[in-house]
């Protein structure tokens, strides 16, 4: 397995920070999921938002930049990809993926591996949905393109799962203290910042020029009025359905 697989989280991880904290509501929501389990490997884990600390967790993070950005008192990690877990056959109770497998080279092959080493699989993926929100429909059209890889759709994962799954919203507050890509749906000021954006790989994995095009007329309309227009209403909402869904699956029988 390439362990330099994710260049791009190399290069994130050296501004990781501030931008990316923990936001207990999504945690609760990610823990909730996880129900009894007691032993969690967190693959794709980055710097380690989400992870439960009431159990006992490994996490496997390919990015040695990433991981030199977790956290002190973090999980114990493993620098590994997921489509080759150094695990034997179900030695965890639940195994998570949480904001990665659109990063994955075998989609397939890593839900493979989380069934593989756990009872129980978590994965928090994007589904179509979240091309029609604001910030992709009308500013940033080419990051459609992330999200159309049949095999990140929810109910693809969860036919590559198999067993009993349930696809539920991954509710994100308008407060949302994690910015990750669509966290700032009711704040679209933040978006016009390019510190925010560098910590969120939806705009970096798109072309420079499509950035500073959608940034423009975001500018623009937000000094005329013209977001307000259409989407005032979401700056009084308490939260929001993204898009994001997470998979649950738990071994037949």
């Amino acid at each position: 397995m390439d362990l330099r697989f994710p260049p791009l989280y190399d290069s994130l991880g050296v501004t990781y920070g501030a931008p990316r904290r923990e936001d207990p509501r999504l945690a609760a929501q990610i823990h909730a999921a996880l129900g009894d389990a007691r032993s969690v490997v967190n693959v794709g884990a980055g710097t380690g938002s989400c992870e439960p600390r009431d159990r006992t967790v490994v996490a496997v993070e390919p990015s040695g930049v990433m991981i030199a950005a977790r956290p002190t008192g973090a999980a114990p990690v493993i620098q590994s990809g997921a489509e080759a877990l150094p695990f034997p056959d179900g030695v965890f109770d639940a195994a998570t993926a949480l904001w990665t497998i659109h990063h994955w080279t075998d989609v397939r092959r890593g839900l493979g591996e989380l069934r593989r080493v756990a009872r129980r699989v978590v994965v928090l993926t994007a589904s179509l949905r979240m091309n029609d929100l604001w910030m992709t429909a009308e500013y940033f059209p080419a990051m459609a393109a992330q999200r159309t890889r049949a095999e990140t759709q929810p109910e693809a994962i969860a036919e590559a799962l198999g067993g009993t799954t349930r696809i539920v919203p991954l509710l994100v507050p308008r407060d949302c203290i994690d910015w990750f890509g669509e966290a700032l749906w009711g704040r679209p000021e933040l978006y016009l910042d390019a510190a925010v954006r560098a910590n969120m790989s939806a705009f970096r994995l798109i072309d420079p020029a499509a950035v500073d095009a959608g940034i423009a007329r975001l500018r623009r309309d937000l000094e005329t009025g013209g977001w307000d227009a259409r989407h005032g209403h979401l700056r009084s909402l308490a939260r929001l359905d993204t898009g994001h869904r997470i998979v649950v699956s738990d071994v037949a029988g």
